[in-house]
């Protein structure tokens, strides 16, 4: 009788665990593979490569100065048009090395644009670094850096850098997941923001 009286605590405890999805608790295992397995996180970072007349600001800034470095693109000085004085601004064309680049990256019937929009890294997770939970809403903070996809991206991004971040978390009927955009507490943040406001890990 006294086997018996132990076994059935046993047993209830066994029915009510197995009656548990595995997203009833907010584990930095389930966190981390929430996030990677998001679109936000998925999508490749995309960078806009604008040839033909541009701004002073745009070639001057440092993705476009990185290019020039490496002898990707070249570029003389132009008339600037209404729309992007004041002066002085610049003719960018890719020279033959950025061509041959560009070959394995663009279609070739979009190869006659002067707008490109070039994938040239994806974001990997390194580790979910923290916790914390109030009631049915989480915050789950997050380290991930970029992995290049080309010789573009292996110039703009390294692999060296850590990023944090922050993303919020809500514990709905079938378990915790990522809060999504049109439903963001306002003391949380959704991974889009997170991402956008992610800072260099010290």
């Amino acid at each position: 009788m006294r086997k018996i009286l132990i076994l059935v605590p046993g047993l209830l405890l066994a029915l009510a665990l197995t009656s548990c999805s595995p997203r009833d608790f907010l584990t930095r295992r389930l966190a981390a593979d929430l996030i990677s397995a998001s679109d936000a996180f998925k999508t490749p970072r995309q960078f806009p490569l604008q040839t033909g007349v541009i701004s002073n600001k745009d070639f001057v800034s440092p993705d476009y100065l990185v290019l020039q470095q490496h002898g990707w693109i070249s570029a003389s000085t132009a008339r600037c048009s209404s729309s992007l004085t004041p002066p002085p601004c610049w003719d960018v064309l890719l020279t033959p090395s950025g061509v041959e680049i560009m070959r394995a990256l663009v279609p070739a019937e979009e190869a006659d644009k002067t707008l490109f929009f070039l994938p040239v890294a994806r974001r990997e997770l390194v580790s979910v670094t923290g916790i914390s939970k109030q009631g049915n809403v989480a915050d789950v903070d997050f380290t991930w850096r970029w992995i290049p996809l080309n010789e573009i991206g292996s110039a703009l991004y390294s692999g060296d850098v850590h990023y944090n971040s922050t993303v919020g978390f809500r514990d709905y009927d079938d378990g915790w997941r990522i809060v999504p955009a049109q439903n963001a507490p306002r003391s949380g943040q959704t991974l889009d923001d997170g991402l956008k406001n992610a800072e260099p890990a010290p």
